[in-house]
């Protein structure tokens, strides 16, 4: 029987790398998804079969009623805007949970329970535990409030207590290896090991709050990553706690690729992860439309007549979409849209930012949802040196990953942060419902820049009439 479960858990964690490789592109995400989900289903049954006791089916039955109830609705009602918000729920459950096995595991095999059986717990066992309980804790906390960030539930601009922010978290994190180094080493004895655990828990939530809450709302998809590799890590701690194979595989495979994310989207960003966990960036707030300086001009705004002759006689439109577009569930319209336009002989292309939208992929997501073919998606590296030969680049929605300010404007909070070149195009359109800023809560002097041009209202109308426009020419 050991040698079954062993065979299936093997086969379980294949078919999840074999998954993850199927999410590098739109064509095989969701063939990738459904096997991963076969591999996770077959690693719960391989679970179930090495179960001994037969006492604890009826809560492990009831555990897995509880997760499809809860799981299900929202993972098929979320619409495609509030999907980073979902990520960052379900991975908080998945922090929370290991931090509740490692709980359990202490019960079962320390102080507190000795009363029942009386077991020595092994090494691996005791460090296994209390490092998934800390960092378990910690990404469910986190999560808890990047969820509330980006559900705006709390506000995005970053909350914190100054200049104690990084002392009281260090003191935090002292508390809880203190606690966890004390319980491993039993220099406590019978009931009051269990209150050392509870001091790791509380001290190591705590800490998930106290680290999230500085980071502003324009860091939230690299934190979501972060936290994303932190509930992996913890995942395979307690594997290795419970000599659970799928565990600690799935913890390893998730840990790893959420680091390789986290890295590279911080690249994108010109940020680094220390940075990014100092806190800081990302206000979330409104930027006046009209401030000191440059920004003492005002936006010329334009009509969806004048939006489609521009277009429907230039040579190459270049569709930069951003999270107003997701909001507005845009991307038919514009897919709509651009088949008009390549009808009368105008290349159109897409303008894909790495941290567009609120998660990686967000808006390739929503183009291929739309049927946009994926070679006409541009990543920024590739499409950058394009904006000096279009003519018209359309902006839908996206603030500040088209900001000049990210590579003019050294007192920008976004200076270095690489940037789509749209400000090179011949002529800009930008449609947006507000002067208000982005994600990052600063103001965006392409808006007021001679070439640009403003068509205000829902994305999903403005395209509708253009291509009305278009259709009329």
């Amino acid at each position: 029987m050991d040698n079954l479960v062993n065979i299936l858990y093997i086969v379980s964690f294949a078919l999840f790398i074999y998954g993850l490789m199927g999410l590098t592109g739109p064509k095989t995400a969701v063939r990738g998804n459904w096997i991963a989900a076969f591999g996770m289903g077959l690693a719960v049954v391989a679970t179930l079969i090495a179960v001994r006791d037969t006492n604890n089916w009826i809560l492990i039955v009831g555990g897995l009623v509880v997760g499809v109830v809860l799981g299900v609705p929202p993972a098929k009602y979320t619409k495609m805007t509030a999907m980073p918000q979902l990520v960052a729920a379900f991975n908080g459950v998945g922090g929370g949970t290991v931090a509740l096995i490692a709980w359990a595991e202490f019960l079962d095999t320390t102080g507190f329970s000795n009363f029942k059986h009386g077991e020595e717990p092994t090494v691996h066992i005791i460090v296994g535990s209390l490092f998934a309980a800390i960092i378990g804790s910690i990404s469910f906390w986190g999560s808890l409030i990047a969820f509330g960030k980006l559900q705006e539930i709390l506000p995005g601009k970053p909350i914190g207590v100054g200049k104690l922010q990084q002392p009281l978290n260090l003191l935090l994190l002292i508390v809880a290896v203190a606690a966890a180094v004390v319980i491993g080493l039993g220099a406590s004895d019978g009931g009051a090991e269990w209150w050392w655990m509870v001091l790791l828990l509380v001290a190591a939530g705590i800490l998930g709050l106290m680290v999230v809450l500085p980071i502003g709302g324009a860091d939230m998809p690299v934190v979501i990553s972060l936290l994303n590799a932190l509930t992996g890590l913890s995942a395979a701690a307690a594997g290795l706690a419970l000599n659970n194979t799928a565990m600690i595989v799935a913890g390893m495979i998730v840990g790893a690729s959420g680091t390789i994310l986290t890295n590279l989207m911080a690249k994108a960003m010109n940020r680094s992860i220390p940075a990014i966990v100092a806190g800081g960036f990302g206000g979330g707030g409104t930027a006046p439309g009209a401030g000191g300086g440059a920004e003492q001009k005002s936006a010329k705004a334009t009509s969806a007549a004048d939006a489609a002759i521009q277009m429907a006689y230039a040579n190459q439109v270049i569709v930069v979409p951003g999270y107003g577009m997701a909001v507005a569930q845009a991307q038919h319209a514009v897919k709509e849209m651009a088949a008009l336009l390549e009808a009368k002989g105008v290349e159109v292309k897409y303008a894909i930012h790495p941290v567009a939208g609120r998660m990686p992929g967000h808006m390739n997501v929503l183009l291929a949802e739309a049927e946009v073919s994926y070679d006409a998606m541009k990543e920024m590296d590739d499409v950058n040196g394009e904006f000096n030969r279009t003519d018209v680049a359309l902006v839908i929605g996206a603030n500040d990953v088209t900001n000049p300010a990210a590579r003019e404007d050294t007192a920008s909070p976004i200076y270095g942060m690489p940037v789509l070149n749209v400000d090179q195009a011949k002529s800009v359109i930008v449609l947006k419902r507000s002067m208000n800023s982005g994600f990052a809560g600063i103001d965006n002097p392409l808006f007021y820049a001679d070439h640009t041009s403003m068509l205000f209202g829902d994305a999903k109308k403005s395209v509708g009439a253009v291509t009305e426009e278009l259709k009329a020419l």
